[in-house]
């Protein structure tokens, strides 16, 4: 039970009455630290990436794709499922 009352923010557990709880972080702070912790991520993906790497990524979307094969029409389209030669 003490567990949970630290983590919802309760106060401290009855077996130690002389301590203080932690003061609690504000969303704005603790957004702002994430936020940070994310660049800092992203700055060292970039680093590790090889310049082919990053064109690759950046120009995916203008990239030549092929056209789907075999459209959108299947075999069994159009037929009548109660015909005894299936067609």
């Amino acid at each position: 039970m003490g567990f949970l009352r630290r983590l919802l923010g309760g106060g401290p557990p009855p077996s130690e009455p002389g301590r203080e709880p932690t003061p609690r972080a504000d969303d704005a702070e603790l957004d702002a630290v994430e936020k940070a912790y994310e660049r800092e991520l992203l700055r060292e993906e970039q680093e590790r990436m090889s310049e082919l790497a990053r064109r690759q990524q950046r120009y995916a979307d203008y990239a030549w794709k092929p056209p789907d094969q075999g459209g959108e029409r299947r075999a069994d389209d159009g037929e009548d499922p109660g015909a005894p030669d299936g067609g």
